[in-house]
């Protein structure tokens, strides 16, 4: 653990006792401040109980004791309605942080020869497969890298900081509205289209989070900007017009004159005025898609100027296993592969994998955000059939037949994936993929899209299973 000596004498109060909350309220009171934790939830309140945790009602505090409130980033502080608590801090002139500015204030405490080497991921889509990916290259290499933040462990459940330690984080736009001192050796920025609109006013109010990474970097510091769509391309000019750091632009799709692009799936970095050839994408365990490559282009970027080989940064990337959720290949019945997209909970995600496959059995619904899959009316010549569950399937289905889609009314995972299997092993297709990409939150059927995820693979192995018994015995006959 990270223990926060920074806030030694003061009084915080930490309001939402999940994962972070009870990480942030313990580094806190390890570190000398004193510490007001509460949570709506009895359910919470009891988890922090349990944790070791004194809990202090806020709805009686003192407020104008308090010198922070450290509130959960999934907590609003202003849309699309502040929370009692940031209205009683905003009352009080208290400013409301996050356990990311604990930890950055740790960090500029140290002398500038003991700090950790940062490298911070934000966007929209795949800042969860470049963060990981970015720590599995760093440990490859022979570097110590812990990875964190709106991923895996929370910041301050990190181990402790040395000067060769590798911080790795994902940060959502929740946290960085929230943080203000963070200083990112390197800030990769992959993309940016609509998504958490109701929280952040607009996109305008989106993208402001989002580009908050950037903040404190000096000039011998790396920024790492997506310039595949015309938000990235905008914020790369933005950045490149301030020269105040190195700006490495990249892209999964094309050339670029100067940065890091891929070019028929081959990896290429023209950052010192030559171009050299990094590895053969097509060639990883686990980076289908065009966005994947996107990924694969910021990790390579993201780790510039630290002294790794080039060659053994490429040789990493192809050796990543890639993350449960995210386009994860779980077998083959014959030659029909399952895929795992879960993690797509909305149509730009999904985009993606309808992007990375040639004849896909799709299985798509739940809860659908602002358009539903209408975005994606240019993307479905890859679908030989869909298969829809949950709520949004009505509203998919009128999609779908406007668009001339062979598509199913399936309800739930289990009959998707079976007549999915079923469709597809007839199909003549040369390498068919039922693929769940669900286009939609999981809410209406599952608590978060990880269960849905788990679902999905469950049933395939299943299946996987069966066809593989039914082969050993006719070996055996």
């Amino acid at each position: 653990m990270i223990i926060a000596n920074t806030y030694k004498g003061q009084t915080l109060a930490v309001f939402g006792l999940g994962r972070t909350g009870i990480t942030a309220a313990k580094s806190l009171t390890k570190g000398g401040a004193k510490v007001l934790a509460w949570d709506d939830m009895q359910a919470s309140r009891d988890a922090a109980k349990t944790a070791g945790i004194t809990l202090t009602d806020l709805t009686s505090a003192d407020w104008s004791k308090i010198d922070a409130l450290v509130l959960s980033p999934g907590i609003p502080h202003d849309k699309p309605k502040p929370h009692w608590t940031a209205q009683r801090a905003r009352e009080h002139d208290i400013q409301i942080i996050c356990d990311i500015e604990i930890f950055a204030r740790e960090i500029a405490a140290r002398a500038p020869e003991r700090r950790p080497t940062i490298i911070a991921i934000t966007g929209t889509n795949g800042k969860s497969t470049t963060t990981s990916l970015i720590g599995h290259i760093l440990k490859a290499c022979g570097r110590d890298a812990q990875i964190g933040g709106n991923i895996g462990r929370g910041v301050l459940d990190l181990d402790d900081m040395h000067a060769g330690t590798h911080y790795v984080l994902e940060l959502s736009s929740y946290q960085l509205e929230r943080t203000y001192s963070l200083r990112a050796n390197s800030a990769v920025f992959i993309n940016l289209t609509p998504d958490h609109i109701d929280r952040h006013g607009d996109m305008a109010g989106y993208r402001a989070a989002k580009v908050r990474i950037f903040d404190n970097q000096q000039a011998k510091d790396i920024a790492v900007v997506g310039v595949d769509d015309d938000n990235g391309q905008h914020l790369a000019t933005e950045l490149i017009a301030k020269n105040g750091r190195r700006i490495i632009p990249i892209s999964g799709r094309r050339a670029l004159g100067r940065g890091v692009s891929v070019i028929n799936g081959k990896l290429y970095a023209s950052i010192n005025r030559k171009s050299v050839e990094i590895c053969d994408l097509r060639k990883a365990q686990a980076l289908d898609g065009q966005h994947n490559w996107q990924n694969a282009a910021a990790a390579f970027a993201a780790v510039q100027g630290i002294g790794l080989d080039p060659k053994a940064v490429g040789k990493a990337i192809l050796s990543f296993d890639g993350l449960a959720h995210r386009m994860e290949r779980i077998g083959k019945v014959v030659n029909v592969a399952y895929v795992n997209d879960s993690k797509a909970t909305n149509a730009e995600a999904a985009r993606q994998a309808l992007r990375a496959y040639d004849d896909i059995f799709w299985i798509a619904g739940g809860v659908a955000k602002d358009g539903g899959i209408a975005p994606l009316a240019t993307e479905l010549s890859t679908v030989r059939k869909a298969y829809l569950i949950g709520e949004a399937a009505p509203a998919f289905h009128r999609v779908l037949t406007k668009q001339n889609v062979d598509h199913k009314m399936s309800g739930d995972i289990r009959r998707a994936i079976l007549c999915a299997t079923r469709d597809a092993l007839a199909s003549g297709a040369k390498n068919p993929v039922v693929l769940l990409s669900p286009a939609c939150a999981s809410f209406d059927q599952y608590k978060n899209f990880e269960l849905r995820g788990d679902a999905f693979r469950a049933e395939a192995k299943a299946i996987i299973d069966m066809f593989e018994a039914e082969k050993a015995k006719g070996r055996a006959a």
